[in-house]
């Protein structure tokens, strides 16, 4: 049975990360990911292991989240589906396949990548830095490529994309709300292929020993953090006309850097 405290711990979690979600537009994989390792080490999880988990378990965390804002998105015609079908290939492939690198690669390595990749999108996020326009849609061909990139790198650190897509897509002149949009729907196949790697790639590994463990993902902490912040979500969107969402990012900024360096430093530790 699941204790009482990490049904709290979980339910505050989902909370967060839905809230922000709305709030700010961002996944919760940032958050999700370094919380989850502070919580499984303390229930006993092997430090081999458990980046692992915490990765496969934010990714299937984020199914439900990433599904709602697509059809928020698609109710609103801001997803350019043209461009999510020759993204979504090279989406899929590429988070899948890097599911495979990431069950081979230690946690320790796994925490270097994922703090490197935060401080990025931190710095990024604190400078509200902008991608000037440059140039048109690219080709089918490459778009692909540029998916299979993303999805790998969006595998390693289970976050939705949404941090790559956006900047990727506007630098091609695509409208800021459309690639937005078109970003959430990418991330609904990109979350499931994430998924379903984890799971794969976690059959038989020690973490996977409990009842309650599918492959690299905590079914208890999906469940309770999907619930929760599939209603939080919304009231982040509400609050975001009302709130000061830039001086807010800076803030958030700096809580992506100190949870990364945190779980980084448990890891070593």
């Amino acid at each position: 049975m699941i204790g009482i405290e990490w049904i709290v711990a979980f339910l505050v979690l989902g909370a967060v990360v839905g809230f922000m979600a709305g709030l700010l537009g961002i996944g919760g994989g940032g958050i999700m990911v370094p919380t989850l390792s502070t919580i499984f080490l303390a229930q006993g999880v092997p430090v081999d292991q458990v980046v692992h988990l915490a990765l496969g378990t934010s990714m299937a965390s984020i199914v439900m989240t990433s599904f709602a804002s697509m059809r928020a998105h698609k109710s609103h015609q801001t997803i350019l589906w043209d461009v999510f079908k020759m993204m979504a290939g090279g989406i899929v492939i590429g988070t899948f396949a890097a599911t495979f690198l990431a069950a081979y690669l230690k946690s320790i390595q796994l925490a270097i990548f994922f703090s490197i990749f935060m401080a990025y999108v931190s710095i990024q996020m604190a400078r509200d830095t902008k991608p000037k326009p440059s140039r048109e849609i690219q080709s089918p061909k490459t778009l692909f490529v540029a998916g299979s990139f993303i999805g790998i790198i969006s595998a390693l650190v289970s976050i939705g994309g949404g941090s790559l897509t956006v900047p990727y897509l506007v630098w091609q002149n695509v409208d800021l709300k459309k690639a937005i949009g078109t970003s959430a729907a990418i991330g609904f196949p990109l979350s499931i292929a994430g998924t379903v790697g984890y799971i794969v790639n976690g059959m038989g590994s020690v973490s996977a020993s409990s009842e309650l463990v599918l492959g690299f993902v905590y079914l208890p902490a999906v469940i309770i953090i999907s619930a929760v912040s599939f209603f939080t979500a919304p009231l982040g969107a509400r609050m975001a006309h009302k709130l000061p969402v830039p001086k807010l990012k800076k803030v958030f900024a700096l809580l992506l850097m100190v949870l990364s360096i945190k779980m980084l430093t448990s890891i070593v530790a």
